[in-house]
C-alpha cells in the first residue's frame, strides 16, 4: 500500500484548513478572546500536523507543531495573544500554502522554516534563549497510538480492503550493539509483510537511536500473527515481540470524517466550534474525488449526445409518427435532468479564488502604512474549473495595485475629506452567460492627464492621437507593455507593472478587462469571463437566411413592434419599454447582412448589467439547447459573437455575446 494513493486526499483536506486558519486568524486578530476561534485554528494545525507526520512531511509537521504549541498556552490562558504572536501565525500560515503548493505541483514540500519557528519558540519560552531550531523530541504522532484523524483515516481504508492493524512491540536484547541497524531490520522484515503506518519514538528518533531497548509499530497486513512473530524473531538480537490488535472502526473515510473535532494527547476534548444547531447530529457526506479527465470526456460525450437529440426532434417533427415524438420527448425530459448534473461537474465557487485575499489585504496594507478593509460578495459565484485555476494570479496582481497605489495614505484622505480607512470592494456575479468579478477602490482616481504624457513619453502614442483619447482609452494605457505610473520600483510597485500581463491572461482565458475611474472617488477594474461549460440554452432566431442564438441568460423578454412606435433619440433608434427608453440594435447591420425594411419587427430585450437593448431580427424560431463551441484562432475576434454551435439540421450557427454588443 503506496502512502501517495493519499496525497490528493492530503492535498485537498489541506487547503480546506489553510482556509480555515486563514479566516479564523483574521477574526482571531480582531477578537483576541475569542475562544472558539482559538480552538479552531488549534485544531487546523492539529490535523496538519498529523496528516504532514504521516505523509514525511517534516517542515509542514513541524512549522504546524509549533502553531499547535503557542495556541495551546493561549488556549489554557498560561500566556494571552500578543499582536507579535497573530503576526507570526499569518507568516507561518503562509509558509505553510507555500510548502502545500509546492507539494502539489510533484514538489518535496519544503521550506526553511527556521525564522518562524524561533519566533513561535520565543513566545512559547519567551525568557528562554533559542539559538536554533532542533527536532522537537515530542513525535508528530500521538503516543500509544491514539491517532490523528489523518492517520487513522488510512487504517480505516487498510481494514476496509481486507487489511488487518496491529500494535507490535520489539523488545530488543540489553546488551544489544547498533540498535538502529536491528530496528532497520525489523523494519525491513515488514515491509515485505505489509506496511507501516505510524512509530513511537518516530523513525528519526529510532535511527538516531534516541529510545531505550523497545519501541512500538502501528501495521497493516494481510498476514498471520504467527507470519509476523517468525519474520521479527528472524533478526538477531530481538528479545521478544508483543502483538496485539489495533481497534478502530471501520467506516468509510470521507472529507466529513478528516474534519471532525481532534482530542489533545491528554484526551482533553477541544472546544466545539459554535454552531448554528448544536443539536443537529451531523452526518458524513458521501464524496468521492474524479479525475477531471474523465468528466471532460463525459462533457464531450454528452455535447455529441445533445447534437443528436436535436437532430432527432427535427426528424421527429417531420415524420409526423406520435410515438416517435412521445420517445423522443421522454429523452428529452431525461437528458434535461441530465444534463443539470453534467453542468455542475466542472463548476466550482470562486470562494477558492477570494478566501486567499483577506489575509493577502491585511499584510499588504501593512506593508504600505495604509487602513485598508477588504469587502467580499459573491463569493458563490460559480466558475468553471478550469477558469478558477488560472484566475487567481490577475485577481492579486490588481488588489496589490489598488492597495499599493489606487488607494491614498492616511494623510491624503485626511486632506481630501475621506475617512481614513480606505475601502476595497471584490465582487463575482453573473450576468448572461458570463461572469464579472470587480475590484473596487474608493482611492483618488486615475489621473488621464499623467497617465497619457506617460504614454507619451513612453513613445506609446502620439500627440494627434493623444488629443483624441476620450477617459476610457486613456485608462485602458495601463495595461500597455512597458506602461507604469510608479515612480519608483518597489516590491508592490505602482499600478500598470504587469497589468498588460494581466490583460494577456484574462484574454487567454476568453475574457476582456475594463476599467472605470472617478477623480476623487475611486476606480473600478471589470474583468468579463465566459462561462466555459458548452452547453447552453439559447434562443434561435433568423437574420434573413442565416440562424443565430441568444443564450437565454441574457435574455429579459421577446417582443413585436410596428414602425410606427420606433422613436429616434440623439440619431438612434429606440423605443419605449415600460416607460423606459431602451436603444434598439440591427443585428443585420451589426454583422453586415441585408438590412430589410419591414411594418413590425421581432425584437429580443437583453440586459448587461444595468444596461438594456433590444435586438432587431428577422424572425424567431424558438428556445433550445446548444453546445457552445469556440471559434478557433482563425476566427476569433469577431465583434460580437462567442462561439457557434451544431443545429439538428447540421448547419452551424454563430451564438451573439449580447454583453459586447452593449457596451460602447
Amino acid at each position: 500500500m503506496d502512502l501517495n494513493e493519499y496525497l490528493g486526499l492530503f492535498l485537498d483536506e489541506s487547503i480546506e484548513h489553510l482556509q480555515a486558519i486563514n479566516s479564523s486568524l483574521l477574526v482571531f486578530e480582531q477578537r483576541l478572546d475569542d475562544e472558539a476561534v482559538i480552538d479552531q485554528i488549534f485544531r487546523s494545525a492539529h490535523t496538519l500536523k498529523g496528516m504532514a507526520g504521516t505523509m514525511g512531511y517534516d517542515a509542514i509537521a513541524d512549522l504546524t507543531h509549533e502553531m499547535e504549541s503557542a495556541l495551546d498556552l493561549v488556549r489554557s490562558k498560561t500566556q494571552p495573544a500578543t499582536p507579535e504572536l497573530i503576526d507570526v501565525l499569518f507568516v507561518a500560515a503562509e509558509q505553510l500554502e507555500t510548502m502545500v503548493e509546492d507539494i502539489s505541483q510533484g514538489g518535496t514540500g519544503k521550506l526553511d522554516v527556521a525564522t518562524t519557528v524561533v519566533r513561535l519558540k520565543q513566545f512559547i519560552q519567551p525568557d528562554a534563549e533559542v539559538k536554533a531550531v532542533t527536532k522537537d523530541p515530542e513525535p508528530t504522532v500521538v503516543k500509544n497510538f491514539e491517532c490523528d484523524v489523518y492517520s487513522e483515516s488510512v487504517v480505516r481504508q487498510s481494514m476496509a480492503s481486507g487489511y488487518q492493524a496491529y500494535v507490535i512491540t520489539v523488545e530488543l536484547s540489553a546488551d544489544v550493539i547498533l540498535k538502529a541497524a536491528r530496528v532497520y531490520m525489523v523494519f525491513d522484515r515488514l515491509q515485505h509483510l505489509g506496511d507501516v503506518i505510524l512509530s513511537n519514538p518516530t523513525s528519526d528518533e529510532l535511527e538516531q537511536e534516541q529510545f531505550e531497548t523497545s519501541f512500538d509499530v502501528l501495521f497493516v497486513t494481510m498476514k498471520s500473527e504467527q507470519d509476523i512473530q517468525e519474520e521479527i524473531k528472524s533478526v538477531s538480537e530481538v528479545a521478544q515481540v508483543l502483538i496485539q490488535p489495533f481497534e478502530v472502526s471501520v467506516e468509510p473515510v470521507t472529507a466529513a470524517t478528516l474534519l471532525e473535532p481532534v482530542k489533545k494527547a491528554d484526551d482533553t476534548p477541544s472546544t466545539p466550534v459554535e454552531t448554528a444547531n448544536e443539536s443537529q447530529t451531523p452526518v458524513a457526506a458521501k464524496t468521492i474525488r474524479v479525475n477531471l479527465e474523465r468528466i471532460d470526456r463525459l462533457m464531450n460525450l454528452f455535447e455529441e449526445f445533445i447534437i443528436d437529440r436535436g437532430r432527432l426532434e427535427r426528424i421527429a417533427a417531420e415524420v409526423g409518427s406520435s410515438d416517435l415524438t412521445e420517445t423522443v420527448e421522454r429523452i428529452k425530459r431525461g437528458t434535461n435532468e441530465l444534463q443539470s448534473l453534467v453542468l455542475t461537474l466542472r463548476m466550482m465557487p470562486i470562494e477558492q479564488v477570494f478566501n486567499r485575499f483577506p489575509r493577502m489585504v491585511r499584510s499588504v496594507s501593512k506593508d504600505v502604512g495604509k487602513n485598508i478593509k477588504l469587502h467580499i460578495t459573491g463569493a458563490e459565484t460559480e466558475l468553471d474549473r478550469t477558469v478558477i485555476d488560472e484566475i487567481g494570479d490577475p485577481l492579486v496582481h490588481l488588489i496589490r495595485n489598488a492597495v499599493d497605489h489606487g488607494i491614498e495614505n492616511k494623510a491624503d484622505r485626511i486632506l481630501a475629506g475621506k475617512p481614513v480607512e480606505g475601502n476595497l470592494s471584490l465582487r463575482a456575479y453573473h450576468s448572461g452567460n458570463r461572469v464579472f468579478i470587480e475590484i473596487e477602490d474608493d482611492g483618488a482616481g486615475i489621473n488621464h492627464e499623467r497617465v497619457t504624457k506617460i504614454a507619451l513619453e513612453k513613445g506609446l502614442l502620439t500627440e494627434e492621437e493623444a488629443a483624441l483619447l476620450t477617459p476610457e482609452e486613456a485608462s485602458m494605457l495601463l495595461f500597455a507593455p512597458g506602461f507604469s505610473t510608479a515612480e519608483t520600483v518597489t516590491d508592490l510597485s505602482g499600478r500598470g507593472v504587469g497589468l498588460d500581463v494581466v490583460k494577456s491572461k484574462i484574454e487567454s482565458l476568453g475574457g476582456e478587462v475594463f476599467v472605470e475611474t472617478r477623480r476623487g472617488e475611486g476606480t473600478i477594474f471589470r474583468i468579463s469571463l465566459p462561462l466555459t461549460l458548452s452547453i447552453i440554452s439559447a434562443m434561435l432566431v433568423k437574420l434573413g437566411e442565416e440562424t443565430y442564438a441568444i443564450p437565454l441568460t441574457a435574455i429579459i423578454e421577446t417582443t413585436a413592434l410596428k414602425q410606427d412606435v420606433i422613436l429616434q433619440a440623439h440619431r438612434e433608434k429606440v423605443f419605449d419599454f415600460r416607460g423606459q427608453l431602451v436603444p434598439l440594435i440591427s443585428l443585420n447591420e451589426v454583422y453586415g447582412l441585408p438590412q430589410v425594411e419591414s411594418e413590425a419587427y421581432s425584437v429580443v430585450v437583453v440586459r448587461s448589467g444595468e444596461k438594456l437593448a433590444g435586438l432587431m431580427v428577422s424572425e424567431l424560431i424558438g428556445q433550445q439547447e446548444i453546445v457552445m463551441k469556440p471559434l478557433g484562432s482563425y476566427l476569433e475576434g469577431i465583434r460580437a459573437i462567442s462561439g457557434a454551435t451544431i443545429l439538428g439540421d447540421g448547419q452551424v450557427a454563430l451564438i451573439i455575446d449580447s454583453n459586447a454588443l452593449l457596451r460602447k
